[in-house]
């Protein structure tokens, strides 16, 4: 126990602030108050670990709120990439005031459970515009992630808004995830909306389009799916603009819509 606390410890006084203000005081002190005090500090840590968790607790807060604040930079700094890349699939009116983007991979298990939550927010908001990032990151893994995303972007250029979102849903709907979607569950999605599967040179041109989802997911800081963005199409700023990295619940989705209208 008194190793795990004097290692936390070290842990938290390395943090660059902290270590700032901890050389500025000791330049007070001589080498034997210094080491005095040291020890009395370490016993009482060791005597109360809770200040050490509490500390910790703190630091935690402090270093997620850096992150969503670099991730609001981030995204403010990249409105046309979000909003305006022709080669991203929306579905929405033109003329929406408010948009919500989403980075997903259809192979990815949290946005399969997204999915009806996404659907449902999209009936209940027709005024607001959905802008689906197609990033197959399991690509690697399940080959059925990137022919999937390849088949997705091929609807969208070749029947517009309402069938790429119908193919999205029955893809989802299939409850295929996490390597278990086959090229029969794409096959048949593409077949609903009387699209036809593309050809190779069609392939290769999506890819295109999903490096550029790619660059950007890593620029936004996303380390996973899904990953949520909602902010208003013209005067986004950090106080009506929502970054929500994971998955999240309906009522969230709905709560970052209201602040990008300025409800």
């Amino acid at each position: 126990m008194k190793r795990h606390m004097m290692t936390l410890l070290a842990a938290l006084i390395a943090t660059p602030g902290l270590a700032a203000a901890a050389d500025s005081t000791a330049a007070n002190f001589s080498d034997a108050q210094q080491q005095a005090i040291g020890k009395i500090a370490a016993d009482y840590i060791i005597a109360h670990p809770e200040v050490l968790v509490q500390a910790s607790q703190k630091l935690q807060a402090q270093q997620q709120q850096q992150q969503t604040n670099d991730a609001l930079n981030a995204v403010l700094a990249n409105v046309p990439a979000l909003l305006q890349d022709q080669d991203t699939p929306s579905y929405g009116p033109k003329d929406a005031k408010v948009a919500l983007v989403e980075f997903f991979d259809y192979q990815c298990l949290y946005c399969s459970h997204m999915a009806p939550l996404v659907a449902q927010t999209i009936k209940a908001n027709s005024d607001v515009r959905f802008v689906f990032k197609e990033w197959p990151i399991f690509g690697d893994r399940w080959k059925a992630s990137i022919t999937a995303a390849e088949n997705g972007l091929a609807i969208w250029k070749q029947k517009g808004a309402q069938a790429y979102l119908d193919y999205h849903n029955a893809i989802y709907a299939t409850g295929h995830d996490e390597g278990k979607l086959t090229d029969a569950d794409i096959s048949a999605a593409v077949e609903s909306v009387h699209g036809a599967l593309p050809s190779q040179a069609h392939r290769q041109e999506t890819h295109a389009a999903l490096a550029k989802n790619d660059e950007l997911a890593k620029t936004l800081g996303f380390q996973g799916t899904p990953g949520f963005i909602v902010m208003p199409v013209s005067g986004a700023n950090a106080s009506n603009t929502t970054v929500l990295p994971g998955a999240v619940s309906a009522e969230e989705l709905q709560a970052a819509i209201s602040k990008a209208q300025g409800k």
